[in-house]
């Protein structure tokens, strides 16, 4: 054995850290060179063949609303907005010191028929209405005439001969409460405000306000939905966007407090008009009022209606009602109100029967008569 391989000297630490340098920038080298195609590349290709590694997104059918259960302001007035209408009339006044001027009347209406029935109010546009001109939603302009009207209600129905109306749809007043939502849709300060939309609630039901000496208007439902002058005519409606009432008036020295008449006095009258053409107004001939108003003569009553005034030779005088009765019911209708009465005495019809119990002095009765025409107004 040579004794030369015994005296080689053993590598240093140094030369051992030099050699594992060098080899790793080697290797890195390589990897840069080679190894993103093959080992990225072979992942990617994993990945993409990977079952489990899919991702699958579900499509959601879109939740449909139900209408009826859309409560929102919004919801209500897009459904009422349409049927809408702002109504002009113009008459001529003169006296015998200033030359005659014309006088231009604004206010609102709701389209109720697809024929072209509107309901408005009588002060809007009454039986001696002229040139009546209705702007509907879509921009149309077209004549109306007056078919019915109603100064003690404060309603009248005009008739313009357009096609593609919107009508809209009649709630029902006698379920409205207090504390519910309440829109009220018109043309507040002229035609400038256009279908303005306010909202608020049912404040009251059934009052009765005092227009002139010795004449009420009676039953109407009170709300703080902003009514002015212009909104006169036009819907008041529920969360629904149905028709509960036609706004009449407001009080002038208060805020917040408007009123409407109740939609449902107005129904018999709708549907003899949609269906002959024509309403013939019927009478009972009484003057009578309820509690409320019997409260302010002095009268105490629990219920019904008290008459005050019999029409000689009237439907009311042929069947012996006198001065001092009260009515309870008619044809087993309930009957605790002036609305209430002329509510029913609307659906029995001009020659129609009706089957009234009374509560008299002596005890109470049941009596029978044939409703007559009213007079005209």
């Amino acid at each position: 054995m040579n004794s030369n391989e015994f005296n080689r000297k053993k590598p240093s630490l140094f030369g051992y850290f030099l050699a594992a340098f060098f080899g790793a920038i080697i290797g890195s080298f390589l990897l840069l060179i080679f190894g993103p195609e093959t080992i990225f590349g072979n992942l990617k290709t994993q990945v993409q063949q990977s079952p489990q590694t899919q991702i699958k997104v579900e499509e959601k059918e879109p939740e449909v609303v139900n209408a009826n259960e859309n409560g929102s302001i919004k919801y209500a007035a897009s459904r009422i907005i349409p049927s809408v209408v702002g109504i002009v009339t113009t008459k001529t006044q003169a006296n015998y010191f200033t030359k005659p001027k014309t006088i231009q009347g604004v206010g609102s209406g709701v389209i109720i028929d697809s024929q072209g029935y509107i309901i408005t109010n009588n002060h809007v546009a009454g039986l001696n209405a002229k040139n009546i001109l209705v702007l509907l939603s879509d921009g149309r302009e077209a004549t109306g005439r007056t078919v019915w009207a109603d100064p003690i209600l404060d309603l009248s129905i005009i008739k313009i001969d357009s096609d593609n109306l919107t009508s809209a749809v009649l709630g029902d007043s006698k379920s409205v409460s207090i504390g519910d939502q309440a829109i009220a849709v018109g043309n507040p300060l002229g035609l400038r405000f256009q279908r303005t939309v306010t909202a608020g609630i049912i404040s009251a039901i059934n009052r009765t306000i005092q227009m002139d000496e010795g004449y009420f208007m009676e039953d109407l439902i009170q709300t703080d939905a902003s009514i002015n002058p212009g909104n006169s005519g036009g819907p008041l409606v529920n969360s629904k966007g149905e028709v509960i009432g036609i706004n009449t008036v407001k009080v002038s020295t208060a805020e917040g407090i408007g009123f409407a008449v109740p939609i449902n006095i107005i129904k018999p009258v709708i549907k003899s008009i949609k269906d002959k053409g024509y309403f013939i107004t019927p009478t009972l001939g009484i003057k009578g009022f309820d509690r409320e108003i019997a409260a302010y003569y002095g009268y105490i009553i629990q219920k019904g209606v008290y008459v005050f005034d019999v029409t000689p030779n009237g439907p009311a005088d042929n069947a012996n009602i006198r001065e001092g009765d009260i009515i309870l019911s008619v044809n087993e209708e309930e009957i605790n109100s002036m609305l209430d009465l002329k509510e029913a005495i609307y659906k029995a019809g001009a020659e129609g029967t009706v089957v009234i119990e009374l509560k008299t002095p002596v005890g109470e009765k049941t009596v029978s008569t044939t409703l007559q025409k009213a007079s005209s107004y």
